[in-house]
């Protein structure tokens, strides 16, 4: 009798954890949703800076530029590109892997963002009026011009942005959908 009572008692403390989880899960996907809208829609312009992400991302970028410079003058070029969306590109592998999907949902954000500050930089290719860090080459003019496709730099960009934008739209879905399969 006092083992069945246990197990009972057990099993509505079991069934309790669960239900504060999910009420739990709900209120981290609500806000996750609520940031990542915020997020979109601040950080989502051209021309609108997030201080702290987008220095983090420039550093990124500059690390790029050391990085795969060592493999070669050309991929140095394109270090700086590449070290922007390499890192985003491994936390949301890791994030996936361990199926953490909101983190992961964040991670890409956070490349699709990249995006948008690289079709920025592209834009800015033939007009080159961005400030440079150390006032070195414009590497997006130094791409375009050994593509011998300046002309491309509004286009190419507009491109880049298009694809930043619906992976936001993607990353919104995702947390949407994650929302709906906890209603149920």
């Amino acid at each position: 009798m006092a083992y069945s009572s246990k197990r009972r008692r057990a099993r509505v403390a079991l069934q309790r954890d669960e239900s504060s989880l999910t009420v739990s899960a709900r209120g981290v996907l609500a806000v996750a949703a609520a940031i990542l809208v915020l997020f979109a829609f601040y950080g989502g312009g051209y021309s609108r800076f997030i201080p702290v992400l987008d220095h983090a991302n420039l550093a990124f970028h500059e690390a790029g530029h050391v990085v795969f410079g060592f493999l070669g003058s050309t991929l140095g070029l394109y270090g700086g590109t590449l070290g922007q969306l390499v890192f985003p590109v491994v936390v949301f592998v890791s994030f996936y892997r361990q199926r953490q999907a909101v983190p992961a949902a964040f991670a890409l954000l956070w490349f699709c963002q990249n995006l948008l500050n690289i079709a920025r930089y592209a834009a800015d290719a033939r007009a080159q009026q961005l400030p440079l860090v150390g006032g070195g080459d414009h590497d997006w003019f130094n791409i375009f011009y050994r593509w011998d496709a300046l002309q491309a730099d509004k286009s190419f960009a507009a491109t880049l942005a298009t694809l930043a934008w619906l992976g936001m739209i993607l990353s919104f879905v995702w947390l949407a959908r994650l929302w709906m399969k906890l209603q149920r």
